[in-house]
């Protein structure tokens, strides 16, 4: 597997089934960039964290050498002449060095939690304002488990490194280096029996390293399959109940937890094997030190307040060791799910704002002008050119070449069977993705060279499907203008004939938005239409089924009108057939499909015959004639 850089940039890594060597480091370096990034305006904090960290170190490695100094200058004239100041100014000396210890300690404890939550904090703005920017075509094929799964397990596990581990691995480190240093100043040879332990300790090491990584690795794969199907499941519980999905679902979920635990309890294993290794390496290289050490110490080569020294430096030399142990699962969680994160991160925006923004033209600019002595006012919307668009969702090619012209001011019903491309064409010209070739056009001013802000306050899709944030039915309603004043809020409400259904309920706009779905509204709940009709402010689109209105607040409230007199020769409706790469330009009279509805619309009708010539049937029975002329008093 090759790790070029342009191939596995952004999520393209979360695909690779096995992730080879220069994959590994690919990522690493990557994570090690975004880490350093992250810490970059904390640099004082850093570095002041750091030296506390080296202080704390020597005063906690100059106990056991105040004990030798203690065992061989302070105890002699003690034992031999009584004198007691030798070891009280030992004692004092050693209680300044825990006191230092101490106050240290917790100084950089302080100094590393609070960078950490800071550093976290940053990190959750930065990846929830980068997944806000990726276009709809990601969020369709980065599932939203994982974008919980990234927000939630894998800044969780960033954050246990800040607060549990980090400090200690840090501490750990600096340890092993200085009393490595001090143990071969003390005696070179002690030191050299205690470096020859080093060589099972790296092997050690180094498979763990290798193993810990791919567990660790796997375990946040499982877990964020976990968030994915829990997500998934409950996100369309209606669904999964109506076709009956309970046990299926239960038992994918079952078997994606039985991995999950499986991934834990490999990585549990990797700890349990490398944990007593170490320590048990660690009291043979004690149990030789004391041996060689003492037989010295015999034959007076060595002084038994050295021996007595060098002896604590070994503890305090395995201890960080065993440390790292422990917290090692909490760093290669973390370092599992930085990887992640830096992925996201990575990864560009298909759709993304114009280097070189172009201005739109006034409205009405190009509208040729009319041999007429008085003036024509401009239209109140802007002209939608599609040409020679091709577009299409991974290999399937929906669009191979649409020429669609939408003169401005003009209201246009798009109709036509499931896969025609309506839904497509709302997308194209909401800009929620780009055409693979052509161009689509706003008074001739290409999309792709509109800024966001622009684009949103001139084009905005307006959804079937129903959602309703938190807050109240009012904060729902202001959603694409926060500022909005009441009566504006209102008067939105109105135009969609939402107004009396809020207005029943028991705080009317005030009421809490989850609350307030109601079947009786449609395909179209209040935070999906009223927001449109909220005048003289840019709205944001937003991505799903639906029409595309211009910014004109009643032909937005009426569109949904319009689509059902599109068949009927209004001034300004047009009705344009299902879009198959041929050119659909409305006013240019009935093309050979100019009255097609699809095969569902046809089924439906017939769906509806059949109720109705049974109803009369049923209706011709004695007794259930009044029966069903009550439920229906036109008898149908």
């Amino acid at each position: 597997m090759s790790a070029d850089t342009g191939a596995w940039r952004g999520v393209a890594a979360e695909k690779a089934d096995e992730v080879s060597a220069g994959l590994a480091a690919l990522l690493r370096e990557r994570s090690r960039r975004l880490l350093g990034d992250l810490l970059r305006p904390y640099r004082r904090g850093v570095i002041l964290t750091i030296s506390l960290i080296v202080v704390s170190s020597l005063a906690a490695l100059a106990g056991p050498w105040l004990v030798g100094i203690a065992i061989d200058t302070g105890l002699p004239p003690l034992l031999h002449g009584g004198d007691l100041m030798p070891l009280l100014g030992i004692a004092a000396a050693f209680a300044v060095a825990v006191g230092v210890q101490a106050v240290t300690t917790r100084m950089f404890v302080t100094l590393t939690g609070q960078v950490g939550q800071k550093v976290v904090l940053e990190l959750r703005r930065r990846l929830f304002a980068h997944f806000l920017s990726l276009e709809v075509a990601f969020h369709e094929d980065y599932t939203s488990g994982r974008v919980i799964s990234r927000q939630t397990s894998d800044i969780e596990a960033i954050s246990d490194l800040f607060e549990e581990g980090l400090d200690s691995l840090i501490a750990a480190v600096l340890t092993l280096l200085l009393v490595g240093t001090g143990m071969l100043l003390l005696d070179w040879q002690l030191g050299l029996v205690v470096l020859a332990g080093f060589i099972p300790l790296t092997w050690l090491t180094v498979w763990f390293r290798r193993e810990s990584v791919r567990a660790y690795r796997r375990t946040r794969e499982t877990i964020a399959l976990v968030i994915v199907h829990f997500v998934e499941t409950f996100g369309g519980i209606r669904a999964v109940q109506a076709f009956r999905r309970e046990k299926r679902n239960s038992e994918i979920f079952s078997g994606l937890g039985r991995d999950y635990a499986d991934a834990s309890t490999h990585a549990s294993r990797l700890i349990a094997i490398y944990g007593p290794s170490i320590s048990l390496t660690g009291n043979i290289i004690t149990g030789v030190v004391l041996g060689y050490g003492g037989l010295l110490a015999i034959e007076g080569e060595l002084k038994v307040g050295v021996l007595a020294t060098f002896l604590l430096y070994l503890a305090r030399f395995f201890d960080p060791l065993q440390d790292v142990s422990q917290f090692y699962n909490i760093f290669q969680s973390a370092a599992s799910g930085l990887e992640k994160i830096s992925g996201v991160l990575e990864q560009e925006a298909t759709v993304p704002e114009p280097a070189v923004p172009e201005p739109l033209p006034p409205r009405g600019a190009l509208v040729p002008a009319r041999l007429s002595l008085s003036p024509a006012p401009a239209p109140a919307g802007r002209q939608v050119r599609f040409d020679s668009v091709t577009f299409g969702y991974r290999d399937n090619l929906v669009l191979p070449g649409l020429d669609l012209d939408v003169p401005a001011g003009q209201t246009v019903a798009l109709v036509g069977e499931t896969g025609a491309g309506k839904t497509t064409i709302a997308r194209l010209l909401g800009r929620f993705y780009d055409p693979r070739s052509g161009r689509v056009t706003l008074d001739g001013v290409d999309l792709r060279q509109l800024p966001d802000s622009v684009l949103r306050s001139e084009v905005i899709v307006i959804t079937q499907e129903n959602f309703l944030f938190e807050g109240s039915v009012a904060d729902n309603i202001r959603l694409g203008r926060p500022d909005a004043p009441a009566a504006d809020v209102e008067k939105a409400a109105r135009m969609i004939g939402a107004h009396d259904f809020i207005a029943a309920l028991a705080a009317g706009l005030r009421h809490l938005g989850r609350q307030a779905r109601r079947p009786a509204l449609g395909r179209a709940a209040p935070a999906d239409l009223v927001r449109a009709g909220v005048p003289g402010r840019p709205r944001r689109a937003r991505p799903g089924r639906g029409h595309v209105a211009a910014r004109h607040p009643e032909r937005a409230a009426g569109a949904g009108r319009a689509a059902h007199r599109a068949g009927r020769p209004d001034r300004g409706h047009h009705r344009a057939p299902a879009v198959h790469g041929r050119d659909r330009r409305p006013g240019a009279g009935p093309g050979p499909r100019a009255d097609h509805r699809g095969r569902a619309a046809r089924r439906a009708d017939l769906r509806r015959r059949r109720v109705r010539r049974a109803a009369r049937k049923l209706g011709r029975q004695p007794g259930l004639g009044p029966t069903l002329r009550a439920r229906d008093p036109r008898g149908r």
